[in-house]
């Protein structure tokens, strides 16, 4: 039997250990999915966001970010009655905003994932914790990135949204040691 990291003891949480989080994502309309994703996590927790997934998926166009930053007022009222994600209308509004600074800062940068990735100088962190307990919240660096995100007009993107997220798309590998997803 595999050891993995103590959160995912279950569906769909052993899935989304084993083939997602802590590795490496490249692909704008990826890295606008877990953006979407972890803002909607705010104060849930993942298993909760994860249930939903295909919800958002629908809910979000399966995350056109060309096509979720022309939604209007018309599809805020539409998904704030849609069962499948978190009918909250701060977050429904922030990824609808989010798509429209993604937007803005591919168009700065070539893209999204240009911009992002250099908060870590291009290569993944790779921490070596023995507990669950002893992964942080949030890092100097998620804080940059929180900040700069918040410069460019993006909303939920606290320092601890901005952990989690680098997290999930790999720019930091908080693995424990005796997972087997572990970088040797």
């Amino acid at each position: 039997m595999k050891k993995r990291c103590h959160w995912a003891k279950d569906e769909p949480n052993t899935s989304y250990h084993d083939e997602e989080w802590g590795i490496p994502v490249h692909d704008d309309q990826k890295l606008f999915e877990f953006l979407i994703l972890e803002g909607a996590q705010a104060g849930l927790s993942w298993s909760t966001i994860l249930n939903r997934r295909e919800g958002y998926q629908d809910a979000f166009s399966n995350f056109d970010v060309v096509i979720v930053a022309k939604y209007t007022q018309n599809h805020v009222k539409k998904l704030l009655k849609n069962k499948k994600i978190i009918r909250n209308k701060l977050k429904i509004n922030s990824a609808i905003n989010n798509a429209k600074k993604f937007i803005e800062i591919q168009q700065k940068f070539g893209s999204f994932d240009q911009y992002l990735w250099r908060f870590v100088n291009n290569k993944p962190i790779k921490n070596s914790f023995h507990k669950y307990s002893e992964i942080p919240a949030c890092t100097t660096i998620s804080e940059k990135l929180s900040t700069d995100l918040k410069k460019y007009g993006f909303t939920f993107v606290g320092p601890t949204i901005c952990y989690a997220f680098m997290q999930a798309i790999g720019m930091v590998n908080d693995h424990t040691v005796d997972c087997f997803k572990y970088p040797k």
